[in-house]
């Protein structure tokens, strides 16, 4: 399968030919956009309102219908044995499609690009020589700044042509990392491809150790399931949340270069603190009790508490008659809200409408006939709301969760036969707040909130949510992102290994289960396209101990030398010649540190004369160095990365086994190679 590259620019030339079809293909996306610029909506719509919509959809097409000029528009083409979905007689020749990032047709409306996610396409990821799937010839591009400059042809039913290893796909994978992360289009694996087009009714969950794609796959999912369900998840929205800002960040551009604008990206704080402003912290003991799904359970009683049995007659007068409607015949009215366990707002609002229907049926008994806007007259009747006010009164979840944690007497009240007696003193705040507005509220102390209003009033549900790093979410942050996908699905990425939060996922069973998704499909992903094989077999020398019986990452890539481990005196001035030694490479650079080394790593660097970047930010030709706190660096990807230290990414977490996960974290950044300097003794396990 060996790659053609470009020799001669003459009409026989092949390369020409799919040169001279990409700069059809560009004048006709050109086309399609001036087409839609050009599009007069002053005669087609009924008013200004509907005006506005059209014009908004309009402008979104415009936007999508951009050509980047360093971004190929097409990355394969699939020649057909036989015309797709028709018979065609013995000897007839097949169609050949062009595989790209966006559908392009020209002015007759004939495709010059077929979108990725068409079923079409579909055979670009999942032929092969034991089911060519009807592909004669599938071809790859290869692309230098934009410019088509090599192609690679895979005969798939020519049994005298060997298997080999794609180089052009080998390349791109190893492609320097430079900016923000990319997608992976052109490189979807066969077991990628089926997680990508899985169904949207169903929710489902990647493990997938470093390198193994299993982000960009979740992206890609999204993507794919906009493209088959645009109407529906259109209505319905879409939502990627990830752990941080920084990631976010550096996820950002994909979906936009797959023609994709409007999903939403939050963190777990971001969907949590409408109500409030986080401006404090938790010790991780306070942080691991208030993120257990136990505490839904005391949020539930003590919100009910507020329910209280009536204990006199409803009066109701209307001019000049009385209507009276006894204690008992309320009480049940309560009991049988409480029983079908509406959400407690509703049953609020529900309640004035049962008195009201009973005072309504007392008047048809008298011969009288009231209507719909008498019961609603009724139910808005001072006696029927002090009433209400008296037995179901509402409830403010921040005054809920303020009074929890600060009454010792309520909170041992409804968390009886659930948390311990030190439990209890964990959460509670030994200095209370006097109010809302000045607690300084942690971002546990948000999620319960956020619990406590769902019980109030029902949370607006999405049609598909992604969960990046899932791993690092607490029971009650599952179930905060379960409910806003309580009707729709789900996909959730992580790494079981990588858990390096207190309160991180044992068990994905587990943490699907407070997701609402317990019936959730778990796809492994255990082939590893980013990380060297050498690198990614030292830092699983920690899987025995960080999460035993995980199957390691085997990696595709074979790079000799990408491992360098070295111990050193003057550890600063070795870090300084490491990332120096990095920089003289192409492509980016991490230099990751314990959060604590941070200041003197960046001081040194600031010494020698050297620029850094923090996670997230864009890298430019001056400057492809990051400054990376451990903390920060799950998710992110760097060319060469420097590991200052391992002993003090350790030492930096509260127990042993969460530092060793946040040191595997961070000896699995590097694309093309690790050097890990030390002067301390390394961590045992990496020594065996």
């Amino acid at each position: 399968m060996p790659a053609h590259e470009f020799e001669s620019d003459t009409t026989n030339d092949p390369l020409a030919h799919e040169r001279a079809h990409l700069a059809a293909s560009r004048a006709a996306l050109r086309a399609m956009r001036e087409d839609a610029q050009n599009l007069d909506i002053r005669d087609v719509t009924a008013n200004w309102v509907n005006a506005a919509v059209l014009q908004a959809q309009i402008d979104e097409r415009i936007k999508s219908l951009a050509d980047l000029a360093h971004t190929p528009l097409f990355f394969g083409r699939l020649d057909y044995l036989h015309v797709v979905g028709a018979q065609e007689a013995e000897g007839a020749e097949g169609e050949r499609f062009y595989i790209g990032r966006r559908h392009v047709h020209d002015a007759q409306g004939d495709p010059m690009v077929i979108d990725w996610r068409a079923p079409v396409s579909q055979p670009f990821y999942r032929a092969s020589r034991k089911d060519p799937l009807d592909v004669g010839r599938r071809r790859r591009f290869g692309y230098t700044g934009g410019d088509l400059t090599a192609y690679e042809d895979e005969h798939l039913t020519d049994p005298g042509e060997a298997d080999r290893t794609s180089r052009l796909l080998q390349a791109e994978i190893e492609r320097p990392r430079v900016g923000p992360m990319r997608d992976i289009v052109a490189t979807i694996q066969p077991e990628q491809d089926e997680i990508v087009r899985s169904e949207l009714g169903g929710t489902v969950c990647v493990q997938g150790g470093p390198g193994t794609g299993k982000t960009a796959v979740g992206l890609h999912r999204v993507a794919y399931l906009l493209y088959a369900h645009r109407e529906r998840l259109a209505r319905t929205g879409t939502l990627v949340v990830g752990p941080n800002r920084s990631f976010l960040h550096y996820i950002e551009q994909v979906l936009p270069a797959l023609g994709e604008l409007e999903v939403k990206q939050a963190t777990v704080e971001d969907l949590v603190t409408g109500q409030i402003e986080v401006r404090g912290t938790d010790e991780a003991a306070s942080a691991v009790v208030k993120g257990d799904a136990r505490m839904a359970e005391v949020l539930r009683r003590a919100l009910r508490s507020h329910v209280t049995p009536p204990t006199e007659p409803v009066m109701v007068v209307r001019g000049s008659r009385r209507w009276r409607v006894p204690a008992y015949e309320i009480e049940e009215m309560v009991q049988e809200l409480l029983t079908r366990d509406m959400r407690y707002g509703a049953a609020h609002e529900a309640l004035p409408q049962r008195i009201a229907h009973a005072v309504l049926v007392r008047m048809e008994q008298a011969g009288e006939a009231p209507d719909d806007r008498v019961q609603n007259a009724v139910a808005r009747n001072a006696a029927v709301k002090a009433a209400v006010k008296a037995i179901w009164p509402a409830v403010d979840p921040a005054k809920l969760v303020l009074r929890l944690l600060s009454d010792a007497d309520f909170l041992a009240e409804h968390s009886k036969g659930l948390l311990s007696e030190d439990e209890r003193k964990a959460i509670l705040w030994a200095k209370p707040a006097r109010g809302v507005k000045s607690a300084k509220w942690s971002a546990a102390d948000a999620v319960l909130i956020d619990e406590a209003a769902d019980l109030v009033s029902r949370t607006h549900s999405l049609g598909h949510v992604v969960i990046d790093e899932a791993q690092d979410l607490s029971p009650m942050q599952y179930r905060a992102v379960g409910r806003r996908c309580s009707t729709g699905s789900a996909t959730v990425l992580g790494d079981l290994a990588q858990g390096t939060t207190p309160w991180s996922t044992q068990s994905w069973e587990q943490a699907l289960g407070h997701l609402g998704k317990a019936d959730a499909v778990v796809e492994e992903l255990t082939a590893g396209f980013r990380v060297p094989r050498d690198v990614i077999a030292y830092a699983s020398r920690l899987l025995p101990v960080i999460s035993p019986g995980l199957t390691p990452v085997e990696s595709v890539r074979e790079s000799p030398g990408s491992l360098s481990v070295r111990k050193v005196d003057d550890l600063d001035t070795a870090v300084v010649a490491a990332c120096e030694e990095a920089l003289g490479h192409e492509g980016s650079t991490g230099l990751i540190a314990a959060d604590a080394r941070v200041p003197a790593l960046a001081g040194a660097l600031t010494a020698a004369g050297h620029t850094y970047l923090s996670p997230g930010e864009e890298t430019t030709a001056e400057t492809r160095l990051t400054l990376v706190p451990a903390s920060l660096a799950k998710g992110l990807e760097y060319d060469y990365v420097v590991l200052d230290e391992p002993a003090a990414v350790v030492d930096g977490e509260p127990d042993e086994r969460t530092g060793l996960r946040r040191l595997y974290v961070a000896l699995t950044r590097a694309v093309s190679g690790l050097t890990v300097l030390h002067a301390a003794p390394l961590p045992d396990e990496l020594t065996r």
